[in-house]
């Protein structure tokens, strides 16, 4: 993607900045908790047109500065299993410069089930992720 690194680790780590993206418009990222540590909490509200809300929360397994980030929503904090009916995903954002202010970004979501994928893919997830990146990369040139 046509951005630095860093401003990307930034858009991911910093709640300011995720919320100007993380979800396509015309939905909104109306709340976000970031606790940037392995175990610490990852939490999103998206705000529908309708003001329907969708709550996200789990917990980071993984962080590695400006390279790598992992969360799931199969425990709480204080590694306590989820008490929902099941764990929908683990998401792993994987990001390396590239060169002259672009990294190479991937985000890969591994999912409990076949079910659960399927139904996140019912819910628009491949064209919502990519519509989310782009406004990632816009929301970069903001920062510059």
């Amino acid at each position: 993607m046509n951005a630095p690194v860093e401003l990307v680790w930034r858009c991911w780590t910093e709640p300011e900045h995720l919320k100007q993206w993380y979800c396509p418009k015309p939905y909104q990222t109306s709340q976000c908790t970031i606790d940037l540590r392995v175990g610490g909490v990852f939490s999103t509200v998206l705000k529908s047109p309708e003001a329907e809300e969708f709550p996200y929360s789990g917990i980071y397994l993984e962080i590695k500065p400006l390279e790598r980030i992992v969360y799931t929503d199969a425990f709480d904090p204080g590694w306590e299993p989820r008490e929902n009916p099941w764990p929908f995903f683990t998401v792993f954002i994987d990001m390396k410069d590239a060169g002259a202010g672009k990294t190479r970004y991937t985000a890969r979501a591994v999912h409990w089930s076949e079910e659960g994928a399927r139904k996140h893919e019912e819910m628009g997830f491949h064209d919502g992720w990519g519509k989310a990146l782009e406004q990632l990369e816009e929301h970069t040139l903001t920062m510059r």
